[in-house]
Parts: structure tokens; sequence; C-alpha cells
């Protein structure tokens, strides 16, 4: 399996991420394995929620439209009754074959004022033509508990809008969780100035792949790895 992940600028020109994200798509593998970056569509347009979330219905059919045998992750401003929430979405098959509602909100950056949390029940394993897979939503990624939740997955999702001054905690995280689970960690994070970037491909022995510069990482995502650690290992 390919894998790959994108490192784009979330911009307030809605159309113009949806643009980028739809090129940046045709031009990997037809069968890749494709996360973006949170909210990659509207980023977090706190002024404009009942806009960006229509913006993201609209984003949302044009992807179901074009998306086949490549798998593709990235999470959506959506409304829901009356409650603004940010929604994880996996694509596949020109349907969504998984979603779930971020439920651990980055209070320093006020996501509580504006969203409603999940309550975490949606935050499980899901399995994609027999792969098991994880997904937890930038700040997500701190919290040892939502690890325990998805432990089994071959490979975990990590959709993501990470500040700068906690570069380096992103980068020490992902390798954990990839060596702990002993799984494929794939994290794509926002390019914006004042983001970490640091997305990449970690490995479950330790390894990693990341461009600060690059839009787009690849890599095969080689399972006889996987395979090999946890029956070296036999956790």
């Amino acid at each position: 399996m390919e894998g790959v992940v994108l490192q784009l600028e979330n911009k307030k020109e809605y159309q113009k991420n949806l643009d980028e994200l739809i090129e940046s798509i045709n031009s990997v593998s037809k069968s890749a394995l494709i996360v973006a970056p949170e909210v990659c569509l509207t980023d977090y347009d706190y002024e404009n929620l009942e806009k960006a979330c229509e913006f993201s219905e609209y984003a949302l059919n044009e992807l179901l439209k074009i998306i086949d045998n490549q798998i593709l992750a990235l999470t959506l401003l959506r409304k829901k009754g009356d409650s603004f929430v940010n929604e994880a979405v996996v694509i596949n098959k020109h349907r969504v074959v998984h979603s779930q509602l971020k439920h651990k909100l980055f209070r320093l950056g006020n996501e509580h004022l504006y969203l409603r949390a999940g309550d975490g029940s949606d935050i499980k394993i899901f399995e994609i033509n027999g792969v098991k897979f994880g997904l937890l939503i930038c700040f997500e990624l701190r919290y040892k508990e939502l690890w325990q939740k998805i432990e089994g997955a071959e490979i975990i999702l990590a959709p993501s809008q990470w500040g700068l001054p906690r570069k380096r905690h992103l980068e020490i995280i992902s390798n954990g969780l990839a060596v702990i689970n002993q799984a494929f960690v794939l994290v794509a994070n926002s390019s914006k100035a004042d983001m970490a970037s640091s997305s990449g491909i970690y490995f479950p022995m330790g390894g990693k792949i990341i461009n600060d510069y690059a839009k787009i990482i690849e890599t095969k995502l080689d399972f006889k790895e996987l395979k090999f650690m946890r029956r070296y290992l036999k956790l």
C-alpha cells in the first residue's frame, strides 16, 4: 500500500483549498492511502462557521465523486443539529466508510468555545480491505487512553493542525505511538506559518520519513515490517 501525507497550507479561501487538495489527490497513485491536514478546506474560520460548514458539504460531495480505489482521510467543519463539530471522514469507493467527531478539543486555541466535542465512543478500530485502521485528530495524540482504544490497528491516521511551539512534541509523540502500538502512523499537518509542519510517516521499527518543505510525502507501507515487529516482541 502506498501511504501519502499532504502538508498543505490551510487558507480562508475555501475553493483554492479544495482545488489544491484535488490536485494533490490526482498526482499520486490511484490506490494510495491519503491523509490531509485537519480542516484543510476551511481552516478554523470561526467568524464564518455557517459558511464553512456549507462549503464542507459541497466539498465532501465533490470528493466522493473522485475517490474510488484511493482512501482519503480528512476533517471537516460540519453542523450537527444546533452545534458545530470537527468531524473526521474516511472516504473509499465513493462513500464515507468511517467518521468520528473530535473528542479532545484544544482549549488553548479556543476550540471549545465554538465546537461541540464528541463523546469518544466513535474512536475505534475500523477496517478497509482487510486492513485495521485507527484515527486520532491532532491534540488527541497526547492522550494515552485514546492510544489504547485503537490498540491493534495496523495504520493510524492523524490529520492535524499542530502549532509550531510544540513541533518536537508532535514528532516525539508520533514516533512513540508507532513503536508502542507497533503500527504505521501517518501524520498530515498544516504548513501555515504558525504551524509545526512535521508531517510524516512513522514506522513500527522506529524509523520515519518527514519533510517540512514537501507538500506531498509518500512511501510504500511494508506490512512485512509490521508483522515482523509483532512476532519479534510478542506483545
